[in-house]
């Protein structure tokens, strides 16, 4: 499916001639998905992965990226050619007790991301000025507000864009500071290898790179291009151009990812340090590779946590607002309260569970819960000739598509079980 649409995406491009800053303006509405696949909870999976089995487990990056790719840029597809988010669309063409069920779990989804994302933001607090994890909750909960109900989508992006650009420089940093055996590296890249226990590391990784809030989101924020609907042949094209911002956010996650694993591979397990935790990682890194490397590490820790606190705000804004009906808009109150839902919501469960970490687990079983709700249902609505049109899908990105959903659900109830267990 990807080999396909790049084949013919890119006589395209050659046929038009299309300028870097005609594509560029194409690129915007994927970066925003990318920062929930390089989110908090990621970075736990790959230092683990790394630390544990150096190598050998860069290929479940490449394999879920490719999942990832298929999934958003079908959510996606849905959103340039109805002009309806996930939501939206849900609650349109699904009987109200079927769309309630899937929104309602969809927020509660949503409030669990949000949960992990700014525990995780208040970490890279904590290690780099000492602060208490609530207290860092709390000021991430009144950046991440001002910077939802203060600015409107375009400076969000830009936002955004900056923080993964600063991720990305941080771990290009973290990579020049070690020694990496890019031949084992660029194998395992390609080749799968469960070494033995590897199992739920794999799982949570695998199981976990899709996320349901960003398949809402993602339907939402590319309508920010106004695409045009009316001409066949220019809707045609600029699928094509949302297929390259996709492609290109999606390989931007999966070098982040990589790096995570490269940097833990190469500095903890090379010289048998396991890692547990994220803040176990920081002070593991500084006698290793000196404060600069432990500081920027938590720096892009924060700016992972603080970019995906905003995303998942506005992923609840998405949907609880879908549920009415609407678009996303920070000026109107359904938005506004979605996104106030969220975020409050995630604080309070922080406040609440006397373990933090612990409410990190049920966050990722409650993910693992819904997920296969809102997969199902996207494929469901976009398969749909009555909602998409010509535009539906194929039986070939049909086969495509629940071939990545039924993965992705085993995956997700092989994770929960092994976090019930």
């Amino acid at each position: 499916m990807i080999a396909s649409f790049l084949g013919k995406l890119l006589p395209d491009l050659k046929e038009h001639r299309l300028g870097a800053l005609d594509i560029l303006k194409y690129i915007g509405p994927g970066l925003l998905v990318t920062v929930g696949f390089i989110d908090p909870g990621n970075w736990a999976s790959n230092v683990a992965a790394g630390s544990d089995y150096g190598y050998h487990l860069l290929w479940m990056v490449t394999l879920s990226t490719l999942m990832l790719i298929i999934l958003q840029h079908n959510a996606a597809h849905l959103g340039i050619r109805t002009g309806l988010c996930l939501s939206e669309a849900a609650t349109l063409h699904f009987k109200p007790w079927i769309s309630r069920i899937v929104l309602s779990s969809a927020m509660l989804a949503c409030v669990s991301t949000a949960l992990a994302e700014i525990l995780g933001a208040a970490i890279g607090l904590s290690m780099l000025f000492g602060l208490p994890l609530r207290v860092g909750a709390i000021l991430v909960l009144v950046f991440v507000g001002w910077m939802l109900y203060a600015n409107a989508y375009r400076t969000l992006e830009k936002w955004i864009i900056g923080f993964v650009s600063l991720i990305g420089l941080a771990f290009l940093f973290e990579l020049s500071q070690v020694h990496i055996q890019w031949d084992v590296a660029l194998r395992s890249w390609v080749v799968p290898h469960i070494p033995g226990g590897s199992i739920p590391i794999i799982m949570s990784v695998l199981g976990a790179v899709v996320m349901p809030h960003n398949l809402f989101l993602h339907s939402e924020v590319i309508q920010s291009r106004q695409w045009n609907k009316e001409d066949e042949t220019l809707m045609v094209r600029q699928l094509k151009y949302e297929f390259l911002d996709t492609f290109f956010s999606m390989i931007v996650g999966w070098a982040i990812n990589s790096a995570m694993i490269l940097v833990a591979a190469a500095s903890f397990h090379a010289v048998g340090t396991r890692v547990t935790d994220l803040a176990q990682a920081e002070s593991t890194l500084r006698p290793l590779l000196g404060n600069a490397a432990s500081l920027v590490f938590a720096g892009a820790l924060l700016c992972a946590g603080l970019s995906s606190s905003v995303t998942a705000g506005m992923a609840g804004g998405t949907i609880f607002a879908g549920m009415h009906g609407e678009p996303y808009d920070i000026r109107d109150r359904h938005t506004r309260l979605g996104a106030g839902i969220t975020l409050l919501g995630a604080v309070l469960a922080i406040f609440l569970i006397s373990d933090p970490f612990k409410g990190l687990v049920i966050s990722q079983m409650l993910l693992s819960v819904q997920l296969p709700i809102t997969i199902f249902t996207q494929i469901a609505l976009t398969s749909s000739g009555k909602i998409m049109g010509t535009h539906a899908n194929s039986p070939r990105e049909r086969i495509v598509l629940w071939a990545v959903a039924i993965v992705v659900a085993l995956l997700n109830g092989m994770l929960l079980r092994s976090l019930w267990a």
